[in-house]
């Protein structure tokens, strides 16, 4: 033991007695690097604010109104250091790590929709649903809906309104609820797929459905429906009606979307609304093979419109008048002696994903394209686009 430490607890020992033997803190007297006072009690008051309001109050959303509101600049460490001393953070020792999982996200807008309900009860006492539609690439809120309860119908028919809305998406990614897929049960009214099934098929969208037990698959409609939650609890007035929950769903969707921060972009900026533009790119053009039989349109003519015709960097809804000149990669019906093909009806410029004209010149021994793909065992599918169908 160091001789200057023993005279110092013998000088401790004079003056204090047993008291000097005691443990004492290392924290130095003075920290000249510290945040004032008034701006830790601004921190715990934000706290309190934003969770009374219903919604998320963790430290990344208190440092963006601290910049934002109040010119205060603070570390979301420090904010979760002095969360922590004020006793207002839970510890959850058992609770998994954010770190432990696989985050992932769509690259594009559109190229994945994320769908779940839950439940919330009325003032009343009755039990209602609640539907979503969530951009996986943006988290933009597509649709919120209130059902007594949600059906298959139900399902698919927001499903119909938010692609009029936003446009036709490449995915979907739900659970194996009984609302959004019936294929692996074959309870279906129609060879086992039911109403949003059929629909996805008709659109040529893949369906991904998340393992049994795995909620965390769709971990960003999931925790969606948590913000919406806590703040439908913290409104004053609780609705009694279907109406009057669904009037507060539509104030939380644009409060969501376009007011409060979140992070799964840019930090502090609004969430930008996925356009109708469909992340499949269009193929290179081909020319049109003279049609031998029927009526066939020829090459002079113009192309129909597609449902969803490509302009410049965005693709307009069908909703919206289309252009004199659509630039969309979908072409007209064209009969041949062999038999009478369609290309994709829509594409987009910035994709991975590709899809094969069938307008090229034919293979004389099979008739397929010369540049049409083959699946894995050497086949060309019935929908002559190289794709598997919708199993």
């Amino acid at each position: 033991m160091n001789r200057s430490w023993v005279y110092k607890l013998k000088a401790r020992y004079e003056a204090e007695g047993e008291a000097a033997f005691e443990a004492r803190s290392r924290r130095p007297k003075t920290s000249p690097t510290a945040i004032p006072a008034a701006t830790v009690e601004l921190i715990v008051r934000l706290r309190n604010e934003l969770a009374t309001a219903g919604h998320d109050a963790g430290p990344d959303t208190i440092a963006w109104h601290l910049q934002h509101r109040h010119d205060i600049v603070v570390s979301v460490a420090t904010i979760s250091r002095y969360l922590t001393r004020a006793g207002l953070v839970t510890p959850h020792p058992k609770k998994r790590p954010k770190s432990s999982y696989i985050r992932f996200q769509a690259a594009l807008p559109n190229e994945t929709w994320q769908s779940d309900f839950t439940h919330y009860r009325l003032a009343d006492g009755r039990d209602l649903e609640i539907l979503t539609w969530l951009d996986d690439h943006s988290r933009y809120a597509l649709s919120i809906t209130a059902h007594n309860p949600v059906t298959a119908d139900a399902v698919a028919n927001t499903f119909r309104r938010t692609v009029t809305s936003h446009g036709i998406p490449a995915s979907t990614l739900t659970d194996n609820g009984m609302v959004f897929t019936t294929r692996l049960s074959g309870r279906g009214r129609h060879g086992g797929r039911n109403a949003l099934e059929h629909e996805l098929r008709r659109l040529h969208v893949s369906q991904k459905n998340s393992s049994p037990g795995h909620p965390t698959t769709c971990g960003k409609v999931e925790r969606f429906q948590q913000t919406m939650k806590n703040w439908l609890r913290a409104q004053p007035v609780q609705p009694a009606t279907l109406a009057e929950l669904q009037q507060l769903l539509d104030q939380f969707q644009g409060e969501y979307n376009h007011r409060r921060p979140h992070r799964s972009l840019r930090t502090g900026q609004p969430r930008q609304p996925p356009t109708p533009a469909n992340p499949r790119p269009c193929p290179p053009p081909a020319a049109t093979p003279t049609p031998t039989t029927g009526s066939a349109t020829t090459g002079s003519t113009k192309p129909a419109a597609s449902p969803s015709a490509t302009t410049a960097d965005y693709t307009t809804s069908a909703s919206a008048e289309p252009t004199p000149e659509p630039t969309s990669c979908s072409s007209s019906r064209t009969s041949t002696s062999a038999s009478s093909t369609r290309s994709p009806a829509r594409c987009s410029a910035n994709s991975p994903w590709t899809r094969t004209a069938t307008t090229n010149p034919a293979e004389p021994s099979t008739g397929r394209p010369l540049d049409q793909p083959r699946n894995d065992k050497g086949r060309t599918h019935a929908n002559g686009s190289g794709l598997s169908p919708i199993s």
